[in-house]
């Protein structure tokens, strides 16, 4: 199982609306690096939700539903799109001060290419943070 971290502006898709819905295809990414993290992605990998903007802070987990398909909202190019699922509200937000002072995830691609809406996240560096989130997964 791989682990990763999916971005959104809480404005426009927030945790609430992500859990009312029950899920949702994750789609819009115009980006290559993080096309191509979708299209690594396998059913039954966890992604850790984080809220965008003024929040700066992971505040769920999520899990891949539908591996890598054609994104139907791509009016050209080759994109991908995944369907997610939620699967809990953490216990603890993690904010972005706290990964940038936690010496295991300073490495993260959230903190060394914070313009990467999908990311992946190393087994340690994940366990690490539902440690500070106060979550079991």
């Amino acid at each position: 199982m791989n682990h990763w971290l999916v971005k959104q502006e809480p404005e426009t898709y927030p945790w609430a609306q992500f859990v009312a819905d029950a899920g949702t295809a994750w789609t819009g990414v115009r980006n290559f690096a993080a096309r191509n993290f979708l299209r690594a992605m396998r059913v039954s990998d966890r992604a850790l939700y984080y809220h965008t903007g003024e929040e700066k802070q992971i505040v769920g987990l999520a899990r891949v539903v539908r591996a890598a398909y054609a994104d139907a909202t791509a009016e050209e190019g080759d994109w991908s799109a995944v369907d997610l699922a939620p699967v809990k509200a953490l216990t603890k937000p993690v904010t972005l001060a706290t990964i940038k002072a936690d010496p295991l995830l300073q490495a993260l691609p959230l903190v060394k290419q914070s313009r990467l809406s999908v990311s992946p996240v190393s087994e340690e560096q994940f366990l690490r943070l539902l440690e500070l989130a106060e979550t079991r997964a």
